[in-house]
């Protein structure tokens, strides 16, 4: 079998990697070609003969490699169940889910198959991929997001007996698909639900499969890349004719490349949001902005050291004024109690820690419900990152409520990538944890499905302004609010303030906090019913 060498995923092409749970993550297809061959053979041989006993000829057996690929691999279990039967010529009613296993209904047939699928595990026990916990960690690492999707409804269970669960953001499994009805594969749908839970666009994740309808699915999906793991050559060409672009025998030949910015238009290539008054006024026509704006780098300069990035009078005043005809957010990366001294508007919402911790008018006062159980980790990480950077002249250890974030802005060119090196140790040496990426900073936070993109959704429903009334406006400048960017992409406006050429997804425009305070002078007249500016 020819054999991709080196293969590399690079934060400039994805931002996420959905993985197959049976026959990638583990290694259960052999468990489950096992269980349905002892399910079809013994029904078969009890059943008879194909068509009736008149067609008199005996039905041929379950083969667990041709069979298994055709009609059941990757697919829910009842349309396993009747394709299979279908192809020995065979109908049965579909009868209900609680059929007792052996009854001869899809259903039935369906539950026999998963209690002796069920005892395999019990008597075996499941081998997870070897290469999947590095592999997983070095993603985590370089800022993605992971999922794992399944039809079997054993899948979430498996994970958490075996540790993994924590180990992805998002997870849909054959309970998610039957409560939702999304259809098997070949069709995406699964796919796009993990994707969504991701909050990342199809085209921005590569899928790994090992099933011919896993790939065709990730193929019709529009997904950005597709790795089709395969352990034969008569497989791979079949993944390949099925739309997977790269062919691997092992997750141990997928690595991780340098973080890069994530792909997407060049900002210097977007239109200014001061320029583009009238598209915006077009878009806001019978619509109320909810404004979100990030601090650092937004509304105030990038400055050497955090606690020198001082709001100005006039941008506070616009954006109190701003306050009184919309409801506006400030989320930050800074910690809660910080942002909001910094600020000083108490009529605005705030979300500090990336949106980890929430507080507003009207008694509003949210706290990650999870986040609390990893105040432990974060202390031990911060000690021992205090312990690690101390002999790094100019890098800062700055800890918040849910996060710690590692400052390298004075820190010399030669030197940084020790910083680096400390941060990574120190984020595999601390379980819960995951890294991510700032301007010059590097920062340790909860490995929960939680960012600013996460954090602005949920306001918008908290605050019920996720009807068509409302037209959100998210303003930022650093790789964290690309969350919100891509949270946004359908339903609101992203600016991005950059005045330097990289991938966005954004759709406008601002070259510095200056920019800002004009454009939310400009959003306010807007709500005024004012002329633009001469």
């Amino acid at each position: 079998m020819q054999k991709e060498q080196g293969t590399i995923l690079t934060r400039e092409g994805f931002d996420a990697v959905i993985f197959d749970f049976d026959g990638v993550v583990a290694d259960t297809a052999s468990l489950h070609a096992r269980a349905w061959k002892s399910m079809f053979d013994t029904f078969l041989s009890m059943d008879g003969r194909a068509g009736g006993e008149k067609e008199g000829h005996l039905l041929s057996p379950f083969d667990s490699e041709e069979d298994y690929r055709l009609y059941v691999d990757g697919k829910p279990r009842i349309d396993g169940v009747r394709d299979f039967l279908r192809s020995r010529n065979i109908l049965l009613p579909e009868g209900r889910g609680t059929d007792p296993p052996g009854l001869k209904t899809l259903y039935g047939l369906g539950n026999w198959k998963n209690r002796l699928f069920q005892k395999c595990i019990k008597d075996e026990g499941v081998k997870i991929a070897d290469s999947l916990a590095g592999l997983l960690q070095e993603l985590k690492r370089h800022g993605y997001r992971c999922a794992v999707i399944s039809a079997s409804k054993n899948c979430t269970a498996i994970l958490e007996a075996v540790g993994l669960a924590e180990r992805f953001d998002a997870k849909v499994d054959g309970l998610d698909t039957e409560r939702l009805g999304i259809p098997g594969k070949p069709d995406p749908g699964i796919f796009l639900e993990a994707a969504a839970r991701l909050a990342v666009e199809p085209r921005h994740c590569a899928v790994v499969e090992d099933s011919l309808a896993g790939v065709e699915a990730a193929r019709a999906g529009g997904f950005g890349l597709v790795v089709g793991l395969t352990g034969g050559e008569r497989q791979e060409a079949l993944l390949r004719g099925g739309g997977a672009e790269i062919v691997i025998a092992d997750l141990s030949e997928l690595s991780v490349g340098e973080s890069a910015p994530l792909q997407g238009i060049a900002a210097d290539s977007l239109p200014s949001a001061l320029d583009s008054r009238e598209a915006i006024l077009a878009e806001a026509r019978g619509r109320r902005f909810a404004i979100f704006l990030d601090y650092d780098g937004t509304l105030t300069p990038i400055v050497e050291t955090p606690d020198r990035a001082l709001l100005s009078h006039d941008a506070r005043r616009s954006i109190a004024e701003l306050a009184e005809v919309y409801p506006v957010a400030i989320v930050s990366g800074r910690d809660l109690r910080d942002i909001r001294k910094l600020v000083g508007i108490n009529s605005l919402i705030y979300a500090g820690s990336h949106g980890f911790e929430i507080t507003g008018p009207g008694g509003l006062q949210v706290e990650h419900e999870a986040a609390g159980a990893y105040l432990p980790s974060l202390d031990a990480a911060e000690r021992a990152l205090k312990d690690g950077l101390r002999g790094i002249r100019g890098c800062l250890v700055e800890r918040k409520r849910f996060s710690i974030a590692v400052h390298y802005r004075l820190v010399a060119d030669e030197e940084v990538s020790a910083v680096e090196k400390t941060v990574n140790e120190v984020a595999d040496g601390h379980q819960g944890l995951r890294k991510t990426y700032g301007k010059k900073v590097f920062e340790l936070q909860p490995d929960l499905e939680w960012n600013k993109g996460e954090a602005v959704l949920f306001l918008l429903r908290e605050l019920r302004l996720d009807g068509k009334d409302v037209l959100p406006l998210f303003i930022g400048d650093d790789v964290t609010d690309e969350d919100a960017f891509r949270a946004l992409s359908r339903r609101g406006i992203a600016v991005v303030v950059r005045d330097q050429v990289g991938p966005t997804e954004a759709r406008y425009t601002l070259r510095n906090p200056d920019e800002v305070r004009d454009f939310l002078g400009m959003i306010l007249e807007i709500a005024k019913g004012g002329a633009p500016h001469a």
